[in-house]
């Protein structure tokens, strides 16, 4: 089947999405390079309080969404995220033939059935990291599978060479030529797939493959985050047999056929932690909804230790701060240990406490990369390749700052929320990528920010002139 138009926006019509209205917008090929003239601009001192929402969680929503790929009916996903990741997976399903329609807000119908296309769409698949979920699914579906080198978030080396271990184990054959991945299959068989570093995405993307291989495939030294899990029960739900996601060994046992469900998206705990800083960092009093206080043990244990009040109840936590913020120090390692998504906003936090905090980053060698960023605002931090020393100041000053990733984005929010003055982040782009609707749920909550848009024209004028 013959892809799409890389450079058409679908519109909000019965006609294009047989949907009575699509409410998460499709990106544009051109849409990043026009976001990076949008800003937030904070005015920062202000104490939240109040109750936020959390949206479902990105990093299942991005995996979820290819795995439909593995089923020949229609399946439908609740809380679904509005943010750019999301709806780049959806016009990559979309310029691929499968039927995507939004029912609501957050819910999404999608078929794929009768869908013969395995190639993503190159301009697509490059703008996000999660695009190489595609290779396993469409490995899985077709035996074959033709995906560009993804892209994201530039946290330094970020090989996929363990999940084409993984895919080789399977039986796969593979080629990488001109910033394609190609991978064909005779078939598909069950095998040992042992992981030799611990992959959320070489997991995931070993599970996608695996589910209708033939026989028994079990993966060791497998990540355990809870998108992990999240992406098994979907699959599970769909007809899959596989046992043991959440621990290091999944077993899966290969089906030939799976059918339509419908399924609702994790809630996202690093969005929960964001907001749970957030109410810390600017001494606030937030009940965080719509979370699993379990998911979010390794986040609350510190903010616990650095004085931080957490109350924990079925779908929701109370954060409040009544004294004064002390030093702690922080890993970060694959979970359940301290999620490496979570350390800037928590080094931020640290940067209001009183002592010196120690910052070690176990998983992305490039995680420091928006530390002169915080120092514009008055940060003391210094770095020596994956440690950050943090001399606690107990104030911040509003700054032009730039998002350099989505969690230094986050990170900055945070810092320009507690911070006295205007803080005005440009790239926001990054932010957009993991946050849904981030700064009217913080409006919510009592914040003072505003998305401001720079009209191109403008732009093209000023340099003319």
């Amino acid at each position: 089947m013959k892809s799409r138009g890389c450079g058409v926006q679908l519109r909000r019509t019965k006609e294009r999405m047989g949907a009575p209205l699509c409410a998460l917008r499709m990106v544009r090929s051109d849409e990043g390079e026009n976001n990076k003239l949008d800003k937030f601009v904070i005015k920062g001192g202000r104490r939240l309080s109040g109750e936020i929402e959390v949206s479902g969680a990105k990093n299942a929503a991005v995996a979820l969404i290819p795995a439909i790929l593995l089923c020949d009916e229609p399946c439908v996903l609740e809380n679904v995220p509005d943010i750019s990741d999301v709806s780049m997976s959806l016009r990559i399903m979309y310029e691929m033939g499968a039927k995507v329609e939004m029912l609501d807000p957050t819910t999404v119908r999608i078929s794929a059935e009768g869908l013969k296309n395995f190639c993503v769409p190159y301009e697509s698949a490059r703008r996000m990291r999660a695009s190489y979920y595609f290779l396993g699914a469409l490995l899985g579906r077709f035996c074959k599978a033709r995906v560009s080198m993804p892209g994201g978030c530039p946290l330094g080396d970020r090989p996929i060479d363990q999940h084409l271990k993984a895919f080789s184990a399977l039986g796969a054959k593979c080629n990488i030529e001109h910033g394609m991945v190609d991978l064909f299959a005779e078939k598909l068989t069950g095998s040992q797939i042992y992981l030799d570093v611990v992959s959320v995405g070489a997991t995931m993307n070993a599970m996608l493959a695996a589910v209708r291989a033939e026989g028994l495939t079990v993966i060791e030294n497998a990540a355990k985050e809870p998108h992990i899990v999240d992406l098994a029960n979907f699959l599970n739900s769909m007809g899959a047999d596989i046992m043991g996601a959440g621990t290091d060994v999944i077993k899966i046992r290969g089906v030939k056929h799976l059918h339509g469900t419908t399924y609702s998206v994790v809630p996202d705990q690093i969005e929960a932690g964001t907001f749970m800083v957030a109410a810390a960092a600017t001494g606030g009093d937030v009940l965080v909804k719509n979370v699993i206080p379990k998911h979010l043990e390794p986040i609350t244990s510190k903010l616990r230790k650095i004085g931080v009040n957490v109350d924990e109840y079925d779908d929701s936590v109370r954060v409040w701060v009544d004294g004064p913020l002390v030093r702690t120090n922080i890993k970060t390692m694959p979970h359940p240990g301290f999620p490496t998504d979570m350390q800037p906003q928590m080094t931020t936090l640290l940067t209001l406490a009183e002592g010196t905090s120690i910052i070690t980053e176990g998983v992305w060698e490039q995680r420091f990369r928006y530390v002169d960023e915080l120092r514009r605002m008055g940060a003391d931090i210094s770095v020596d390749g994956k440690v950050a020393v943090v001399e606690g100041t107990g104030k911040l000053t509003g700054a032009p700052v730039k998002a350099c990733d989505l969690r230094a984005g986050a990170a900055l929010i945070i810092a320009g929320l507690a911070a006295k003055g205007i803080t005005e982040i440009e790239d926001i782009y990054h932010i957009e990528r993991g946050y849904s609707n981030l700064a009217e749920k913080l409006r919510q909550a009592g914040a003072d920010i505003e998305k401001v848009s720079t009209p191109v024209a403008t732009i093209r004028e000023a340099v003319s002139g």
